[in-house]
């Protein structure tokens, strides 16, 4: 039987690259003049590659390629046959300009076609949705044609594919990169997988490629779990993970968590390999119980680097030996997390008498530590001060933490300990006076790499805030810098700003700035505003609040 033509007046690249015998002699020309009509048969059939018809175009072909691409996409978007029926012989560089055009263009058909004969190691469709605002049928293309891909016993001659990567911000040039006249050009995306590609290699001699079934491809994506419909994209994308148990691996780089129930948490989470995961943040007002259900999931989770927990709150009538209970039952995933380098506790209720509990149970020195709006007790911060896991930190935040009941000293040690890595420090809301800022100050001069200092809503004065730069002037590194409005600014004690003395301390700040051969730019900060907690800054004139502004 005659295999079906395809439509009349089909013309572009497509069409001259599958002639047997393309004009290429005849130049730009050629393009309108060529014949129109090419058979299924007359592609599968082609006397020559189409890689090497490339360099036969000469010099003229590597001029007209860019308008060769534009005429291509046209022509897939015309006819999907003729563009599938030509994959098998399409040069690796025209594959990203044309999946591109296909995706865009909602063809599905060559969307999964495209798919299944993917010349790379990833393919970075999340950047290209980005660009492309999905089409739920088209992404559902794609996701097929890796579930035929890996249906299949022997895996297509060309194949490559071990990554699809769903993240929207990853390889954002990669379509940009093969869009234009690249020819030549290594993809940026050869090395993006680590591991050897097994089962490539062809024995001498062999005529066939061997199976390729033991290799499993992984699905790159940042997941976000949150209350609401579901994603109908991550829905499909789930079921057919869950079809694919073992060949298709869904893993995820960030997890956020939100205001989702558990147990769809658990479902979802059951899909995913978890030692993928490497940021995790759990933002959610979770009671404490809540948390320790989620913690066997954060134990599986051995590369994390990155781990927020925030606004975990516990019940009144929750009874000391529970509340231990669950503790133990959350410390005992840390020593799990071994590459773990950024903690951030915020809002943690429990926290207070035990802090030690928590941080002991870290095997390696983290790079930043941020405790903030939590209590904790001077025993906590000395437990913190000893704590082996400071010695190496390189930002450190205890804003929101009230520290007027609690002796300077520990807070001291602490600084001296992490000064010879210390780049940020965040003081800001501790309630430190004077009296205790004034300790602080040789151990802040020992900070030889603090790149950023923050203590706004401290009660300081003008006199300590002079002594801070005489203390601070060999930190060379240090740059950016927010005080707190000095004590003598304000007109009363509920934190009126009087601006015209602001003015003239802020003029004195800068005079003794120059002075000392400082960077002048000084930045004071008020009280924060009741209405939306955003501060007013000053230099000298205010910043003011979105509410002020308002009003």
């Amino acid at each position: 039987m005659a295999s079906q033509e395809p439509e009349e007046g089909l013309s572009g690249l497509s069409t001259l690259l599958l002639a047997p015998h393309p004009p290429w002699h005849l130049g730009p020309r050629a393009l309108t003049t060529a014949p129109a009509r090419v058979s299924t048969g007359q592609a599968m059939q082609a006397k020559y590659s189409l890689w090497s018809r490339f360099f036969r175009m000469g010099i003229w072909g590597i001029r007209a390629l860019p308008k060769l691409l534009e005429l291509a996409g046209q022509s897939l978007l015309r006819d999907e046959a003729l563009a599938i029926a030509a994959l098998e012989e399409l040069p690796t560089e025209l594959f990203p300009p044309l999946f591109s055009a296909a995706f865009a263009g909602m063809r599905r058909q060559a969307v999964k076609a495209m798919v299944q004969a993917w010349p790379f190691p990833c393919l970075p469709l999340g950047a290209l949705m980005k660009e492309h605002k999905p089409h739920l049928e088209t992404f559902q293309a794609a996701i097929d044609g890796l579930d035929v891909l890996l249906a299949q016993e022997v895996r297509p001659r060309r194949w490559k594919l071990q990554v699809l990567d769903l993240r929207r911000n990853a390889h954002q040039d990669f379509w940009t990169v093969w869009s234009g006249t690249r020819a030549g050009m290594c993809s940026p995306l050869e090395a993006e997988v680590a591991r050897p590609v097994r089962k490539r290699r062809r024995v001498e001699g062999a005529r066939a490629w061997p199976k390729q079934t033991s290799a499993p491809v992984e699905v790159l994506i940042d997941l976000c779990l949150e209350a609401g419909t579901p994603d109908a994209s991550l829905s499909y994308l789930l079921r057919k993970v869950k079809q694919r148990r073992g060949s298709l691996r869904l893993c995820c780089r960030k997890l956020r968590v939100f205001s989702m129930p558990m147990q769809n948490i658990r479902k979802i989470l059951k899909l995913v390999q978890l030692a993928s995961v490497q940021d995790l943040e759990v933002n959610c007002t979770w009671k404490l119980a809540t948390l320790c259900r989620f913690a066997p999931h954060l134990g599986q989770m051995v590369n994390l680097r990155r781990l927020l927990l925030s606004h975990i709150h516990m019940t009144p009538h929750t009874t000391p030996g529970r509340e231990e209970r669950y503790i133990s039952q959350l410390t005992a995933q840390f020593p799990n997390l071994q590459h773990l380098q950024e903690l951030y506790l915020d809002s943690i209720s429990f926290l207070e008498g035990r802090l030690d509990q928590v941080l002991r149970c870290l095997k390696n020195p983290l790079e930043t530590l941020s405790i903030t709006n939590c209590l904790i007790s001077e025993a906590d911060l000395m437990h913190l001060s000893q704590c082996p896991s400071i010695s190496q930190l390189k930002d450190l935040s205890l804003s929101g933490v009230n520290l007027t009941s609690i002796s300077s000293k520990p807070l001291r040690v602490l600084i001296e300990k992490a000064s010879a890595t210390l780049q940020d420090l965040d003081l800001d809301e501790c309630g430190i006076m004077d009296s205790e800022f004034s300790t602080l100050l040789p151990a802040l001069s020992h900070c030889s790499q603090l790149t950023t200092f923050s203590f706004c809503g401290n009660p300081i004065s003008m006199a300590v805030l002079e002594s801070l730069l005489r203390h601070t002037v060999g930190l060379s590194k240090l740059s950016h810098v927010l005080y707190p409005a000095p004590l003598e600014s304000y007109e009363d004690v509920r934190g009126t700003l009087h601006l015209g003395r602001l003015a003239l301390l802020h003029a004195r700040f800068k005079q003794m700035l120059r002075e000392l051969g400082l960077p002048s730019v000084v930045w004071f900060s008020g009280n924060p505003c009741p209405h939306c907690g955003d501060r007013t800054f000053y230099n000298p004139e205010p910043i003011l609040c979105p509410c002020y502004m308002a009003a």
